[in-house]
């Protein structure tokens, strides 16, 4: 007969097969009845541990009947109720692959009230080791870790939700190790090499306009892609960014709105780039400011932008460069010729000036090294002499 535990503290037993069992109330169904949760040991005081462990995690928490779904259930209704209509297009799409792909392979049958800390934490180390769903020919079936950061963000925020459905009693994502992504470090294109980028697309009929809008603007692949007439203002020169353009597999469109709604904004053009748009509008067929050269009716796929731009890298010589390294060469460039950070920051649609200035370290401390020059040419023409002495400190202080 089972032993009863005083009030709170669950019940125990000795089970036939020499193994104690416990168990608390942790819900109640629809129709009042309790939901147990069960835990086990292989003596009276390990279990007496673990089920005092559960008392605590479980008090004040009032699971529902849901709590017996799986992972994989609640991940479907998760992404059916919770978040279709409230993420873009191309998020949701995303996130599906997350859950498809690499989730529920692992954990998607397990009783989502069941899942741990541990688990998670397995399951993360199984993706980042052979993760992959194609095997790549530098890094196998590893999966990267901006994957990995990924997949757990949506996971944390579906877990999140969990325990405000009282599913869960708390998120079993909290306390797990994510590598932090390591993105490739950002390459630019210097003066020469954007000389010859330039000089070589000015041939290309096709794309010469696209390329120069792109390298003067600095907008995302998506956002130029997006670019129709009606956002073009030929009398002030100014250009509306409302809609961007992604490419999903067997070459399908998806046109929706901006990455964020800071990215909703008005650039004012440089006079040559405005200038080469008024001219393109003169011959314009289509909707879309660069459209699809074989279907105007449609704007330009962003994966043909990628493939031509990596064809001109090659056949000029120059580095194989990402195609968003076209919008750092355009940023860099603009912070080196004393464009300020806040208005770099309106133009590229970054939440704010200093999230410009951090992603962009690299020129800013060369510009902090040329005005502290300026600064102290402009000293020492005011100290004249007085300032050699603190020029000779500081020359000490750096020698080895």
């Amino acid at each position: 007969m089972a032993k009863r535990r005083p009030s709170g503290d669950g019940m125990v037993r000795k089970k036939e097969d020499g193994r104690w069992e416990g168990r608390i109330v942790v819900g109640h169904k629809g129709n009042g009845e309790p939901i147990f949760r069960y835990v086990y040991g292989r003596t009276q005081k390990e279990l007496l541990s673990k089920l005092h462990q559960n008392i605590e995690i479980y008090q004040d928490v009032e699971l529902t009947e849901d709590s017996r779904m799986t992972l994989g259930e609640w991940l479907d209704r998760w992404l059916d109720e919770y978040k279709a209509g409230t993420i873009r297009h191309s998020t949701m799409y995303g996130y599906r692959q997350y859950a498809r792909n690499y989730i529920k392979p692992i954990l998607g049958n397990k009783v989502i009230s069941r899942i741990t800390s541990t688990d998670i934490q397995r399951m993360y180390t199984k993706l980042k080791r052979e993760g992959r769903i194609h095997e790549h020919p530098e890094y196998g079936y590893q999966l990267s870790d901006a994957m990995l950061s990924r997949i757990h963000a949506m996971l944390h925020h579906a877990m999140k939700d969990a325990v405000g459905a009282h599913l869960i009693a708390k998120n079993p994502t909290e306390g797990t190790v994510v590598p932090k992504p390591n993105y490739l470090p950002k390459q630019i294109l210097n003066e020469e090499q954007l000389d010859t980028f330039l000089e070589a697309v000015e041939h290309d009929e096709v794309w010469r306009d696209f390329f120069y809008t792109e390298l003067t603007t600095g907008l995302r692949r998506g956002e130029i892609c997006g670019l129709q007439w009606e956002d073009f203002d030929e009398a002030d020169g100014t250009l509306k960014i409302v809609r961007s353009v992604s490419s999903r597999k067997a070459g399908a469109l998806e046109i929706g709105e901006t990455k964020t709604n800071k990215g909703r904004r008005t650039i004012s053009l440089p006079d040559s780039t405005a200038q080469r748009l008024r001219e393109r509008k003169k011959a314009a067929i289509s909707q879309w400011i660069f459209p699809n050269p074989l279907h105007p009716e449609e704007p330009v796929n962003p994966s043909y932008a990628y493939h031509r731009m990596k064809t001109i890298l090659k056949n000029t010589g120059l580095p194989s460069i990402r195609f968003h390294d076209l919008r750092h060469t355009f940023a860099t460039h603009a912070l080196a010729g004393g464009v300020d950070a806040k208005t770099l920051s309106s133009i590229l649609g970054h939440t704010n000036a200093s999230f410009t200035l951090d992603t962009y370290t690299h020129v800013t401390g060369d510009m902090q090294k040329q005005a502290a020059n300026i600064v102290g040419d402009f000293m020492a023409e005011i100290l004249g002499e007085e300032w050699k002495p603190w020029q000779e400190s500081e020359r000490t202080a750096r020698e080895p």
